[in-house]
């Protein structure tokens, strides 16, 4: 339960000059809805906020299209409607398709440290570039982890995937799978259990290997890969740049320790509940779980990177963040020579 401390002024007299500490109140809107595992640890860090500042700051979290569209929650923060927001970067690609880019650079993570210190290692600055421009300023970032894939089909590697016909989102998603050899095309979620089923399509970027498995996926398409070896969303936490800056500096450190904690929370949670998930289907003795090597992963990176070389080319920021991952990949190791 998050608290605040209101100071009346009868109280005020009380302190006999000593310094008042500054009460903070902030609304995040998320891009998960309520009852959404994301969405329930979010709220878990709105409470640690409380907790970390000794009730100095006090976070209201909000579920998706609670105030705004999830599209619109960057334009809603600058204007004062919303303080900050917990979402996928992506949904601002259509501002600058470097927000795009650095929000799923498909296939470069294997990994959610890798993106984490990514981040430690200069992409938080690079994320400032980009969202202070529009009024905002980054705390943080998170994610749900690797998507595991969907697959009627044995996948063991890049050369599987030619010919396969699949489901994925528009976008660089699609682009990659086409340039591997794939056959991607673009269905809703809601289609995507009846559309493998019916053999309409044969694997399908969905979501984590836990949520496919209580849906079902896996006794349609009993070949999932995990981890997964394409995406891997960074999830932002960011707020109206001005109410950041009138922070006190001890109070910046703790919002951004509280995001580094809650990423990490996030990451074990879910991490953990694909892992009893896996275990489950392993059990079962109908699903093969492939787990892609590290030389079919670099493989799929280098063909990603062809279509991350595309997007660069559509802004001057897109390029920013083009040259500053592919620069980090390569001294890292993480880009087959």
């Amino acid at each position: 339960m998050t608290k605040t401390f209101t100071i009346t002024f009868a109280t005020a007299l009380t302190l006999s000059g000593a310094a008042i500490a500054q009460d903070y109140s902030f609304r995040f809107q998320s891009s998960d809805p309520a009852g959404n595992p994301n969405f329930a640890l979010q709220s878990e860090w709105a409470e640690s906020v409380s907790e970390m500042s000794d009730g100095r700051i006090a976070v209201e979290m909000l579920p998706v299209e609670s105030i705004v569209a999830h599209n619109e929650t960057q334009d809603a923060i600058a204007a004062g409607i919303l303080d900050g927001h917990i979402t996928d970067t992506s949904y601002f690609s259509g501002k600058d398709a470097a927000f795009g880019l650095i929000a799923n650079p498909v296939g470069a993570w294997s990994d959610p440290q890798q993106m984490f210190d990514f981040m430690e290692a200069g992409g938080a600055d690079l994320m400032n570039e980009l969202v202070e421009p529009y009024g905002l300023h980054f705390i943080g970032a998170t994610t749900p982890g690797l998507e595991a894939f969907v697959s009627k089909v044995p996948l063991k590697g890049v050369e599987d995937l030619k010919g396969l016909k699949l489901r994925a989102p528009e976008g660089l998603v699609q682009q990659v799978f086409a340039a591997a050899g794939a056959a991607p095309v673009n269905l809703p979620g809601s289609e995507v259990f009846t559309s493998l089923d019916k053999g309409v399509i044969d694997a399908a970027d969905y979501t984590v290997f836990s949520t496919n498995q209580a849906q079902g996926m896996h006794d349609v398409a009993p070949h999932p890969v995990y981890p997964g070896f394409h995406s891997m969303p960074l999830v932002e936490v960011s707020m109206n740049k001005s109410k950041w800056d009138e922070l006190p500096d001890d109070l910046k450190q703790i919002m951004e320790e509280s995001v580094k904690q809650f990423a990490q929370n996030q990451v074990a949670s879910l991490k953990a509940a694909d892992e009893a998930a896996v275990e489950e289907a392993k059990a079962s003795g109908d699903i093969t779980v492939h787990d892609w090597s590290d030389e079919e992963r670099a493989k799929f990176r280098q063909i990603a990177m062809g279509e991350w070389e595309k997007v660069a080319s559509r802004s001057e920021n897109a390029q920013k963040v083009y040259d500053r991952l592919t620069g980090y990949l390569t001294e890292n190791g993480l880009i087959a020579e």
